[in-house]
């Protein structure tokens, strides 16, 4: 089971977001505390640049609407079945260097910096985030990683280096959701790549009902983390405390 982290200062509400994009506040921190409130209310982290926020200022989204993969809607292709007997996959052996590969300065649209990596890393120590790891001849090659609370998974990043090793860890993600409880999976926004792998909108008010029952609802044995090994605000305003 995960460990409970000290309870957050700060208040989060679900109100609409201010944008397109889903900002819906700035400030607040990336203690463990703070980021499953955030969670547990809908939102989620990302930095924006310099130039819009006061330096160490977090803005939080809750976007209008919501990416969601069904766990029983994920497609699989003819080339994904034939790379689940490719590769192998672990779960949370080496978190920090999936969460490296995600951060890569060098990927399009690159987004994590140290200060998130640290939070989830710290999230990660406490039993809360996790990694679905693909390696290929003993090397990492691709992978995702994300928040669990209970029936509910906040996916957050993920990489490849090898054809379909993304895919992969996905697949195995979702069932390892199916067969814990789980109830919702969150990929924050729909993508091309990801509507290609089943994820559809939800609207947000959809989103947080389902939100609230995944959350509060007892799972058996969901913080778990067994090895799998298969080859098969304004931008102005903060929220207060």
């Amino acid at each position: 089971m995960p460990l409970q982290p000290d309870f957050s200062p700060w208040a989060f509400t679900q109100d609409p977001p201010l944008d397109e994009q889903g900002l819906v506040c700035v400030g607040a921190d990336l203690e463990p505390g703070t980021l499953l409130a955030a969670y547990r209310t809908g939102l989620f982290p990302m930095p924006l640049p310099a130039s819009l926020l006061r330096r160490g200022q977090i803005a939080w989204f809750s976007p209008d609407p919501r990416g969601v993969i069904p766990l029983d809607g994920l497609l699989v292709t003819k080339s994904l079945r034939r790379s689940l007997r490719r590769y192998e996959v672990v779960m949370d052996r080496d978190f920090d260097a999936v969460v490296a590969a995600c951060a890569d300065p060098n990927r399009p649209g690159a987004w994590i910096n140290a200060a998130i990596q640290t939070a989830y890393g710290r999230l990660h120590e406490l039993g809360w985030a996790h990694s679905m790891e693909t390696y290929l001849d003993g090397q990492l090659v691709g992978g995702l990683y994300g928040v669990r609370i209970n029936g509910f998974f906040a996916g957050e990043a993920m990489f490849h280096l090898a054809t379909d090793a993304s895919k992969v860890a996905l697949w195995h993600l979702v069932t390892w959701l199916n067969s814990t409880g789980g109830l919702l999976l969150d990929v924050q926004w729909t993508t091309p790549h990801l509507i290609s792998l089943g994820a559809v909108d939800l609207p947000r008010t959809e989103y947080l009902a389902r939100l609230a029952e995944a959350v509060a609802e007892p799972q058996s044995g969901p913080e778990s983390t067994p090895e799998i090994s298969a080859k098969t605000m304004p931008l102005t305003s903060e929220t207060t405390p």
